[in-house]
């Protein structure tokens, strides 16, 4: 499984802290097919670019080409949500990554392996968040 073959690529360059478990989504823009999701925490002494330049070259193993089309299939897109050094900004990568607070393909894994881990701008827990954005809602009368 692409997954577990993943792990095992980030295993190699990075020290691996906590992976979660494979949680089943339906896809974000026009794909109709659904996606595996998961998360890890990984150690690393790189700076966030070069972290984002690792994460890359793992993903162009797993065949991934970049072609400019947003959403466009993919066997795997590894993104570097979080960050312990706090938030990041450059033109290529942001940290929290801007989206993470409205996704629950994140939130669920990510809460599954750092369920503590505070998120820099609303000093809510991963878990928190999560929790937030999949409670029940009345509905619309």
């Amino acid at each position: 499984m692409v997954i577990e073959a993943a792990f095992a690529a980030l295993t190699a360059r990075f020290d691996v802290e906590a992976a979660s478990r494979i949680v089943s989504t339906a896809p974000l823009g026009p794909s109709h097919r659904r996606y595996a999701n998961a998360a890890a925490v990984v150690g690393t002494d790189m700076v966030p670019l070069d972290t984002l330049a690792a994460l890359q070259a793992i993903e162009r193993e797993f065949g991934r080409r970049r072609r400019g089309q947003r959403w466009s299939a993919r066997v795997l897109d590894l993104d570097l949500i979080l960050w312990s050094g706090g938030p990041f900004a450059e033109p290529h990568l942001q940290i929290p990554h801007p989206a993470f607070r409205e996704r629950e393909f994140v939130l669920e894994p990510a809460s599954d392996v750092a369920p503590h881990w505070r998120d820099p701008e609303t000093g809510l827990s991963l878990r928190q968040l999560h929790a937030r954005l999949t409670r029940p809602r009345a509905l619309p009368r």
